[in-house]
C-alpha cells in the first residue's frame, strides 16, 4: 500500500497550526446500509491493480537511475522493519512482462503504476535519462499489446535526492521541477500513455515524511506542514497545466488518501471532535479544497503564513478528468491531553468491526468519503485507485488461502456500488496490490498482494484472491459471499 494511513499506527502528535477547527468538518460515525440493490457493475467499469515504482522495481542503479529519498532513508539503521531494502523488491524493472502477463491473466483492463522520477531525471532536473524513460515506454507498449490501459502516477513519494538536497518540497522550486518532469514524460510517450495521476497520497508524504519522520525524507518539523503542503499542491497544478499544454487528448487526475476523521468518545468527546475536525482539514481538505475550490481550510492559516504567493491559488485550482481515491479505514482522533494544541490517534470503538486478525475494517468509511466528494466538490468522476488488505504483519510466508482478503474486497466493493447508487460517478477500482512487495517502513512484513513471490526464483504465485478478482472482472457481478 502506498501509505500506512492514520488508522494503522499511532499518529504521534500533530499540531493544529494554532487554529481551532469549527464543528462542521467530518461527519460523525453513522450506520449506512451498504447492501447494493444491484450487484452488477457496468460493462465499461475499469478493473485494475495498483503498484509503485520504488516498491516493486528493484534495479536501483540500473541504466543511469539516480538515488531517491527512499534509497537514502532505507539505509539508515532502524528505519525499515528487519533492515529490509527495496534493492530487489519484486524485480519488476526486469520482469515487467511477467507482471503484465499476470494482469492480463486476471482479465483486468487497467494497470496503475508509478514512474521513478530519478530514473527519468537522475538529479530531479536537467537532462533526461533516455534509458530510464525507454523502460516506461516499453512497459506502456507491453500493456497496450495485452489490451490493458496504463495509468501512470508521476510522483509516488520517491523524490530525487538531488532535489531533496536543495530543500525538497519545502523549496518552491521543486514545484517547477515537477512540471518539467511531467513534460519530459508526455513528450516521449504521450502519444500512447493517455492517463496521468500527478500525486499519490500527498497528505501521507507530507505528514509522515516531514512532520512525524516515519517515512522518507525522515524529517520531524511541524513548521514544514505549510510549505510542503502548498508546494505539492502548486506543483500539481503546474504539472496539470504542463500536460494539457503539451497534448489535448489526455485524461489527467490525481490521487488522495481520504479518510473519515472520527472523534474518540468518552468525557472529552466535544474536544475530541474539535481535534478530529482539525485533522480533517489538514489531512483531507488541505488537498481537496485547493484543487476544486482554490482555497485552503481554516486550520492551514497559520502553517501557510508567508508561503502562498499572489496567483498561486489559481494554479492549484485545476479541472481534472478524475479524482483518484485511496481508502483503507477511518482515522479515530483524540485531543492530546499532554499538549492540548495537538491531536493524536485513538483506537477504534470497541464495537467496531474487526477482521479475523483483530484489525478494524469499515467499508462505510469508503462510502462516506466518496459521497462527500460528490456532495461538496461538484460530483467529479472518481476512481478508487487503492483499496486492499494485508496479511497479518509477519516475516513468514504469505497466506495463499486468503479468504479474509476476499471478504474485505467484497465488502468494500459493496460500498462502491452503494455509492454509485447514491449518485457518485465512480468509473473504476484498482486493488492494492499485484504482488507482495516492499511496503515502505514495514519492509516485507506487510503483504497486500493478489500474488506472492518466491524469493529464490522470482516466480509469482497466485493466491485465492487472484482467482476471485479475476472472476469478478470477467463477469462484473459481485458475489454475495467469498
Amino acid at each position: 500500500m502506498t501509505g500506512s494511513g492514520l488508522n494503522r499506527r499511532a499518529l504521534g502528535a500533530l499540531a493544529l497550526g494554532g487554529a481551532a477547527a469549527g464543528l462542521s468538518g467530518c461527519a460523525p460515525r453513522h450506520e449506512t446500509d451498504l447492501t447494493p440493490k444491484v450487484r452488477q457493475f457496468p460493462k465499461d467499469f475499469v478493473w485494475g491493480v495498483a503498484t509503485a515504482a520504488f516498491q516493486t522495481e528493484g534495479s536501483q542503479t540500473a541504466d543511469g537511475r539516480g538515488p531517491s529519498i527512499w534509497d537514502v532513508f532505507e539505509r539508515i539503521p532502524g528505519r525499515i522493519k528487519n533492515g529490509d531494502t527495496a534493492a530487489d523488491a519484486t524485480d519488476s524493472y526486469r520482469r515487467y512482462q511477467d507482471d503484465v502477463d499476470l494482469i492480463a491473466g486476471a482479465s483486468l483492463n487497467a494497470y496503475r503504476f508509478s514512474m521513478s522520477w530519478s530514473r527519468i531525471l537522475p538529479s530531479g532536473q536537467g537532462q533526461v535519462n533516455a534509458a530510464g524513460l525507454d523502460h516506461y515506454s516499453r512497459l506502456v507498449d507491453a500493456l497496450l499489446a495485452k489490451g490493458i490501459t496504463p495509468y501512470a502516477t508521476l510522483f509516488h513519494w520517491d523524490l530525487p535526492q538531488g532535489l531533496q538536497d536543495k530543500g525538497g518540497w519545502a523549496n518552491r522550486d521543486t514545484a517547477l521541477r515537477l512540471a518539467d518532469y511531467a513534460r519530459a514524460v508526455v513528450d516521449k510517450i504521450g502519444d500512447r500513455l493517455k492517463n496521468y495521476i500527478i500525486l499519490n497520497e500527498a497528505a501521507v508524504h507530507t505528514v509522515f515524511g516531514h512532520v512525524l519522520g516515519e517515512h522518507a525524507p525522515g524529517l520531524k518539523d511541524a513548521a514544514l506542514l505549510g510549505p510542503v503542503t502548498h508546494h505539492m499542491n502548486l506543483g500539481q497544478g503546474l504539472a496539470i497545466q504542463a500536460l494539457r499544454a503539451t497534448r489535448s487528448d489526455l485524461a489527467v487526475g490525481t490521487t488522495m488518501a481520504l479518510q473519515p476523521c472520527r472523534p474518540a468518545g468518552g468525557p472529552l468527546a466535544f474536544w475530541n471532535r474539535l481535534a478530529s475536525d482539525g485533522l480533517d482539514e489538514i489531512w483531507n481538505l488541505a488537498w481537496l479544497d485547493p484543487l476544486f475550490k482554490g482555497t485552503y481550510p481554516k486550520a492551514m492559516d497559520e502553517p501557510l503564513k508567508g508561503v502562498v504567493r499572489d496567483g498561486d491559488m489559481k494554479i492549484t485550482r485545476q479541472l481534472v478528468d478524475f479524482l483518484g481515491v485511496n481508502y483503507y479505514a477511518p482515522a479515530y482522533v483524540r485531543l492530546d491531553l499532554a499538549a492540548p494544541s495537538k491531536i493524536a490517534a485513538a483506537p477504534a470503538p470497541s464495537d467496531a468491526e474487526q477482521d479475523a486478525f483483530g484489525r478494524h475494517i469499515d467499508p462505510s468509511g469508503l462510502f462516506e468519503v466518496l459521497n462527500r466528494v460528490r456532495r461538496e466538490y461538484g460530483a467529479p468522476k472518481m476512481l478508487v485507485t487503492e483499496n486492499g488488505c494485508s496479511d497479518p504483519f509477519s516475516s513468514g510466508p504469505a497466506l495463499l488461502d486468503d479468504t479474509f482478503r476476499i471478504k474485505y474486497l467484497r465488502r468494500h466493493l459493496e460500498a462502491v456500488l452503494a455509492a454509485r447508487e447514491a449518485g457518485c460517478d465512480i468509473r473504476g477500482y484498482f486493488e492494492w496490490t499485484l504482488i507482495d512487495n516492499f511496503e515502505w517502513d514495514l519492509g516485507y512484513t506487510s503483504k497486500f498482494g493478489l500474488t506472492t513471490m518466491e524469493a529464490a526464483s522470482g516466480r509469482r504465485i497466485p493466491k485465492a484472491s487472484y482467482g476471485w478478482y479475476k472472476a469478478l472482472a470477467q463477469s462484473g457481478i459481485l458475489p454475495s459471499s467469498p
